[in-house]
């Protein structure tokens, strides 16, 4: 993070740590036993329910709610997992309300869905808290992948790999594992380090080594994994943010969300993590709503995240447009940044009002300024791996359904590759059928 508690606006301890703490608890406390059988008792049991097709896993929701109801939430485990061997990140950060709950019987017949996320959170966390793995290897193939980005798709795809008996090296360039669920998501949404201890339990398959601190480019190059491997797949996210475009976009005080956000996962002693008095958050999605969010629990007084379109267009779900508006977020809408003003460092932005004319987005010639000693950027990401001889896709590399790129012997998942949601979820379904593809295709 570029700012520091020196610079003019941005301190840290602004609130004390009770208080720190008590904003970052849990967003969903988990269900007790007889909650998680009372949520259970609502659900239909559809025999063509319409929650499957709505998850990107395509776990059977009514086969593992019907399994807790009848007091097995280890069994409910086991089903989701085997669609989803991240399903207890995906029930704490998934827009479920977007997906398999808005798709419910339930929710069209009386707005008011089964609580299909903290229902997976409570069979996951019942099986993973006893320290059990529900999979073993299948005999060895003799068959070595090399998958990088231990990110959901990267640790999907090698979990899956593993499972079916091959060897899988996994490599990743950050000292820990975990991708964007380890530095990526609001703390609020994955406390207690959640995310390391998946991936730990997860690595309980065994055939997996995992080589962190190992980058695309750094004595790793995509030629010498196809020559050293039966195959590869690319899980390696998006590690490079879009430019404002804005005059003073250089000035302290401007930075990446991402980055805002990898800083507060990372810390030991949030009041140690400086944050501003006035914040603006350039952006729609969900990185976003959930630098805001937490820029707010962090103490600034006003944080305002401002859109260059109108509220139906945004990429964070309503519920999460909501959740940032409880928490005192301000929302603006059809703004777009112009220029960034202060003397060194950030002080004001401003920004002009647009609207679509039908061929676009265009500046109504309208502007405002609103204070901001810190402005944290959330407006999409880009891909900084060499790509070589892969094809591209709009920026990201061009894969078929089952994650096929353009050479042969490679594969890729996740933010990198063309198509998808940018969801854990989605990115943990193309690492999975990946590798079934994978594992075919060198097993037959």
């Amino acid at each position: 993070m570029s700012n520091s508690p020196t610079t003019p606006g941005i301190a840290s301890a602004r609130l004390d740590a009770d208080q720190l703490n008590r904003n970052f608890d849990d967003l969903h406390p988990a269900l007790a036993p007889h909650e998680a059988a009372v949520a259970a008792d609502r659900c239909y049991f559809c025999h063509d329910a319409p929650c499957i097709t709505a998850c990107p896993t395509d776990i059977d929701i009514p086969l593992f709610i019907r399994q807790i109801q009848v007091d097995n939430p280890e069994g409910a485990a086991k089903t989701i997992f085997e669609q989803n061997i991240l399903g207890g990140m995906c029930a704490r950060v998934c827009p479920t309300e977007t997906l398999c709950e808005e798709a419910c019987v339930r929710e069209a017949a009386e707005g008011r869905p089964v609580e299909i996320g903290r229902l997976q959170r409570f069979a996951t966390d019942t099986l993973m808290s006893a320290g059990v793995h529900p999979f073993a290897r299948a005999a060895q193939t003799g068959k070595r992948i090399a998958v990088v980005g231990a990110g959901p798709s990267g640790l999907a795809c090698a979990h899956r790999l593993a499972m079916l008996g091959n060897d899988v090296d996994l490599f990743d360039a950050r000292p820990k594992a975990g991708g964007l669920n380890e530095f990526g998501i609001a703390a609020y949404k994955t406390p207690d380090d959640f995310a390391m201890s998946e991936v730990n339990w997860l690595m309980q398959i065994g055939g997996i080594t995992m080589h962190l601190g190992r980058a695309m480019g750094d004595g790793l190059t995509l030629e010498g994994l196809i020559a050293d491997y039966d195959a590869v797949f690319l899980g390696i996210g998006l590690g490079g943010v879009n430019a404002l475009r804005a005059e003073g976009e250089d000035k302290d005080g401007v930075s990446d969300a991402v980055d805002f956000i990898a800083d507060l996962r990372q810390s030991d002693d949030l009041s140690k993590l400086p944050v501003g008095r006035n914040i603006v958050v350039i952006g729609g999605g969900m990185t976003a709503v959930d630098a805001a969010v937490q820029s707010k629990l962090l103490g600034a007084e006003n944080v305002t995240i401002a859109y260059r379109r109108g509220q139906d267009q945004m990429g964070a779900s309503r519920f999460e447009q909501d959740l940032a508006t409880s928490k005192g977020v301000r929302l603006l809408f059809n703004l777009q940044p112009v220029a960034v003003h202060g003397n060194g460092v950030a002080a004001e932005i401003e920004m002009a009002y647009t609207a679509d004319d039908g061929t676009g987005l265009k500046p109504t010639g309208e502007t405002i300024r609103l204070p901001a000693d810190q402005v944290l950027k959330a407006i999409g990401q880009t891909m900084e791996f060499a790509s070589g001889n892969l094809k591209l896709d709009a920026g990201k590399i061009a894969v078929s359904d089952l994650g096929r790129t353009s050479l042969k012997g490679v594969w890729a998942g996740g933010d990198c590759a063309s198509g998808g949601d940018d969801l854990t979820v989605t990115a943990v379904a193309e690492g999975r059928d990946a590798a079934g593809d994978i594992h075919a295709a060198l097993n037959g």
